[in-house]
Order: C-alpha cells, then structure tokens, then sequence
C-alpha cells in the first residue's frame, strides 16, 4: 500500500503550510497505512509545520527531495496525550512497542530548535526550560533510517531506546554546535545496530552509547553487538562516547573508519555508573581535537577512558578489553586512561597509534576535565583543574599494553608539555616500540 500524501488519499490536495499543525492529518495516513496492513507513506515537497507524530509498525515514513518535517515551535503540540504516563519523554517524532518501522528519502526533519533558545552566550546557548528532544524510539524492533537529513534539534537528536535490529545508513545530522544536550545519534540500552555512512554534526556527543535509568528502560536490559563505521562526525563535546549514563552492561561494540574533526574530545568511555563495559574496538581512525570552553565537557583529549563515580553515592563498575588500533590523531592535549582505582579499567591496548601534540586555539590548556565526579557535577573544583600536558596520562589501571606508539610534538607550541608518559598506580604496564 502506499499513501502518496500529495493526493490526501482521495480527499482535497494537501497543499504545504509551515503556519498550521499539520500532524492530525501526517498521523492519520500512518495509522490508516499501519492498520491496513503497512506499506508507505509519502510527503511531498514543501514545508510542513508538525506537532507529534507517531510511527507505527510496518509503516515507511518516505520523504521527498524538498519535504521538510518541522518541529513546532510551541511546546505544547509536542506534550504527550493527557493520561499517557509511559517512559518515553516528549519528542517530535515518537514510537513505542513497534515493528518493522522504516523512514526513507532526500527530505528533511526539522527540529526547529532555535525556537528553543532563551539566551544566546558566547560559546554556548541558554536554552527555553520545556524543549522537545527529536526522536524517541522506544522498544522497536526492525529500525531502518536512510537517506534522511535531520537538523536543529533542540535536544537529544535521533534517540533509541531499547531497539532491536536497528540499521542507520547516509544520514545528514546537523545541529548548531551552541546547542547544549544536543547530541546526535544516541543508542540506550539497544542490541544488534549498524550505523555506518553518516555525516554529523552536533554541539553535544555526536555518536553516544547510553544505558540510562528509569522504570520502564531497566527491562531493555543491556547495550551489546553495535557497529559503527565509515562516519564524519564533528562536536563541541565528545564526537564518540561510552557514557556516562551506563546503568547496565554493555559489550561487544566496535567503532572504525571514522573521520573526527575539529571536537573537545575524541575516542571517549566515560564511566560514572555501577555496569561493566567490555569487548570495545576503536580502529582506523583519523581523530582532531582542540581545547575550547570550559562550559563543554572535555579538554581537546584524542583518546579518554575514565571511570569514576559520578557522585559520591554511586559505584562504578569496570572498563575492560579495549582495543584502540591504527588511529592517527592530531590533539592539543594527550591520551587520558584515568580510574578511581586500579582494578577499575583493565586490559586497555594501543596498537599503532600516531599522535601528534601542536597548539593551535586560543585556550592555554594544562589542565584535567574529570566531569562527572564527586564533588565536580555543579562547578569545577573537583572536577576540572591545572594538569600537566603528557602525550599518555595512566592514572590507576590494570595491564595497559602499548605496540608501537609514534609521538611527534610541536615544540614552538608553547603549551604546558611535560613529556610523553605520566604513569600513577599501573599494575602491568608493557611498552613495545615507543617513538618519540
């Protein structure tokens, strides 16, 4: 079946209109597809202002070169139905429970999320209190997203949830870098995802891996078998992380052939919740990464694993078997491996790693950004402070092994170098083939 949105399926044209609600009707069609047996749903060039609108099972939401889906900018055609209590926050473009849900096509969805900024600051925006997140895709089954262009969300970007058999391929994600929390592709708590191809843009975390908490969510259990590749990402956070929100077991993942430029932070797992992470891959990556304001969370660190309670009433679980393998970055800070304790991070390689230190912004740099840690989450005191500049900085770990590590350093840089390792409280610690 398909419903070809520019005939209204037998009723009036439906001509575009950027000023009215148009999700009754774009919600009406995908109900009518789904409950008829499923096929696909198509918009139509132009410019379509939309409230919140569900997906449904067997349901291809395709839009056409020129459709733009775009967020409402009043809060209130984006709130969850009056009674409707479940877990799943309100978003723009929301599921639950579905199956075999497909949106395709060259349009775009638009998150309209400069209509959420209350106060525009130097380095990053003051954003409205109420601010609908993008996408929420909770306990679907069969995902399949291609083609798309999604920008300016004005929260979390294209969030799932609890998803099984998710592939994401040649996205366009696109968010202003001022936007605080808006990340781009989150994956929380979901199985079986290949994401490969995409080109993002975001002021949070570009790609993040998330287990978070609440009631509904503990049942999705963990994050495990999840594949990126082949991915241009760009951040004024952390463009790849683990974390921090990891409330349950995540594994087998690998990250490879992805292009990082010019983000506060690189290659990340950044652990502060009480689950273990294991069997991570990070390969053949070309990383670049500057320091800039202190506002965002990282400080210009190609490479950073950390794992600390996030505050003083939470454990921390364990990082192990991490594997970084034919990466090239160029950085104005170093490596961090830095646990709470020893046995916290274990059996971390490097294999043929480049890093070249040069300076290159206008931030000093020398210093250490542990957030989130006890005692730092509303301030800086504990959490971001004066630090040395090494090109590794091992801090409490277990069986670092390090095979043929190249280091070159711009010496004119005028940053606070101290030399290429900074060793505290690592047991097991192999060195082959260091190059400096």
């Amino acid at each position: 079946m398909i419903i070809d949105i520019k005939n209204n399926t037998g009723t009036a044209d439906v001509v575009p209109d950027a000023e009215m609600n148009n999700a009754g009707w774009i919600q009406q069609e995908i109900d009518k597809c789904s409950s008829d047996g499923g096929g696909r749903v198509v918009i139509p060039r132009g410019v379509f202002r939309c409230g919140r609108i569900r997906l449904r099972s067997r349901v291809e939401l395709h839009l056409e070169a020129g459709a733009v889906l775009l967020c409402s900018e009043d809060y209130k055609d984006i709130l969850r139905p009056e009674g409707d209590r479940h877990d799943t926050p309100s978003a723009f473009i929301w599921a639950k429970d579905e199956e075999d849900v497909t949106i395709t096509g060259q349009g775009v969805i638009d998150g309209n999320g400069r209509s959420y900024v209350a106060e525009n600051l130097p380095h990053i925006y003051v954003m409205k209190k109420a601010r609908p997140r993008m996408f929420a895709l909770f306990g679907c089954k069969r995902l399949t997203i291609s083609g798309i262009t999604i920008r300016d969300s004005a929260e979390w970007s294209l969030w799932m949830c609890g998803c099984d058999s998710v592939l994401i391929s040649d996205i366009r994600l696109f968010n202003d870098l001022k936007i605080p929390n808006a990340d781009g592709i989150g994956i929380d708590r979901c199985k079986n995802v290949t994401i490969s191809g995409c080109h993002i843009v975001a002021g949070d975390d570009a790609i993040v891996l998330k287990a978070t908490r609440g009631p509904e969510r503990e049942a999705y259990g963990g994050i495990e078998n999840i594949i990126v590749q082949g991915c241009n990402l760009k951040s004024t956070s952390s463009a790849i992380v683990i974390g921090c929100e990891i409330a349950a077991p995540v594994r087998n993942v690998v990250f490879d052939s992805c292009v990082i430029s010019s983000s506060h932070r690189g290659l990340s797992i950044n652990h502060s919740f009480e689950s273990d992470i294991e069997n991570v891959v990070f390969s053949n990556m070309l990383v670049e990464t500057r320091i800039f304001d202190r506002l965002w969370w990282g400080n210009g660190e190609p490479i950073y694993v950390k794992a600390m309670p996030w505050t003083e009433a939470d454990v921390v679980g364990k990082i192990r078997n991490v594997t970084f393998r034919n990466i090239q970055a160029k950085s104005e800070n170093g490596i961090v491996i830095w646990g709470e304790k020893a046995d916290r991070i274990q059996d971390v390689r490097f294999e043929n790693v480049r890093l070249n230190l040069v300076k290159w912004s206008k931030y000093a740099g020398g210093e250490m950004d542990l957030r989130p840690c006890p005692g730092g989450e509303n301030g800086f005191a504990a959490a971001v402070f004066k630090h040395p500049i090494h090109a590794l900085m091992l801090h409490h770990a277990t069986d670092i092994r390090i095979d043929s590590f190249e280091l070159e350093v711009d010496q004119g840089s005028g940053f606070d170098y101290h030399g290429p390792m900074e060793i505290v409280d690592v047991q097991g610690l192999r060195i082959n083939n260091l190059s400096t």
